[in-house]
């Protein structure tokens, strides 16, 4: 019976007082939210699941056990520690772990789900206990990106807690630092506003899709974009490695040659949204053999097949859509993707008197400042 379902049984479970209903409701609805998420957790008998919120902001297991790939030692301390899903699987990696959080019922859920582990819990503010800490392996931390109202903020130091002004206390205290912050959060100027450290910089995605920015503290400024459903199609570099090939000047696109009308046969590249957040623009191309179209459009084109390129790949199939709608029986459904081009997908879906859905791709972009449609197939 889903939480929804239950929520109607009240009368049933009269003997519940309406506190114990409530927490009854909370735990079917967070096994059930979360069996996806957290897998690990829904095996274990007798575990307690926080409100609604923290179960939707925690971080998901995989990404959790990314953080922990990372790093190992003595002794750990997560600051924000929240539901407590990072604490759990990066304490893995340490001796002992102490989970620092302001809000006493999580507290209170983290001492029963931990209590057979090597986790100490305070229930005090990230401040707070840093006034009187000790030495740690790594310290761990995941600012709040919401002000005092509720709406969101793009700036480290005006997350919660201020982890700028904290920096020199975290520097005192711990050997390394991990932060997480969010991916809307301008990664230049946290970095910016953390300059006191060398990071490295790891770009987090779940199926296309940034969950996640780390910092770790010790590094030489090395940058990871993975998605973890692809670990092995990871592009690690660095700043001055694009830099350097943003300054290389690169070949004439091969579209340009012949005015557009050898582009049916090319395949069409989009990096994955980790490697495109992390501005590997330039050196995407570079590596993998491929052409830029636009130096403001993020789409690469190659007359080869690259298997291990990390994201999208499409194969064109004509660059003249009006007569590939003539010679198609009248295509009715498509995908619609808009990158750099004068229309958004819903305007552009409307004017070609497109549905979505389909396997075929209508792809509208920019090479070499002229708006074009591609008609193309995914690989």
């Amino acid at each position: 019976m889903s939480a929804l379902e239950l929520a109607l049984q009240r009368s049933k479970y009269k003997h519940l007082s309406d506190d114990e209903w409530h927490w009854f409701l909370q735990q079917v609805e967070g096994r059930e939210r979360t069996a996806d998420k957290l897998p690990t957790f829904a095996t274990i008998e007798d575990w307690w699941y926080p409100v609604r919120l923290s179960c939707e902001q925690c971080s998901s297991e995989l990404t959790a056990k990314y953080k922990a790939s990372l790093i190992n030692g003595e002794k750990m301390v997560d600051l924000t520690a929240g539901y407590g899903v990072d604490t759990f699987f990066l304490s893995k990696q340490f001796t002992h772990t102490d989970y620092v959080e302001q809000n006493a019922e999580l507290c209170r859920i983290a001492a029963h789900n931990f209590a057979n582990k090597p986790i100490t819990i305070h229930n005090t503010t990230a401040e707070n206990f840093l006034a009187s800490a000790g030495q740690y392996d790594l310290i761990f931390a995941d600012p709040a990106r919401r002000d005092s109202h509720g709406g969101k903020v793009f700036r480290l130091s005006d997350c919660t807690p201020n982890i700028v002004e904290l920096l020199p206390e975290l520097l005192k205290h711990g050997k390394q630092l991990l932060l997480k912050l969010s991916p809307m959060l301008d990664i230049t100027q946290a970095i910016k506003e953390l300059s006191a450290v060398n990071w490295d910089i790891h770009i987090v995605a779940v199926k296309n899709e940034v969950k996640e920015v780390l910092l770790l503290s010790g590094g030489n400024g090395t940058i990871t974009a993975i998605d973890l459903t692809e670990p092995e199609k990871a592009f690690v570099f660095t700043r001055e490695q694009e830099s350097l090939s943003a300054k290389r000047s690169f070949s004439e696109t091969v579209f340009q040659c012949n005015g557009l009308s050898g582009a049916a046969g090319l395949y069409l590249y989009e990096p994955s949204a980790s490697i495109l957040k992390a501005g590997a623009y330039k050196l995407i191309a570079q590596r993998f053999g491929l052409q830029k179209l636009d130096i403001n459009t993020h789409l690469y084109a190659s007359d080869k097949l690259i298997e291990e390129f990390p994201g999208r790949v499409w194969q064109i199939k004509s660059n003249d859509f009006k007569q590939f709608q003539t010679t198609s029986n009248n295509l009715k459904h498509a995908n619609i993707l808009c990158r750099n081009y004068p229309l958004t997908p819903e305007q552009l879906k409307k004017k070609l008197h497109l549905r979505d859905g389909g396997t075929a791709f209508v792809i509208g972009c920019r090479v070499n400042g002229k708006p074009t449609l591609f008609y193309a197939e995914r690989v």
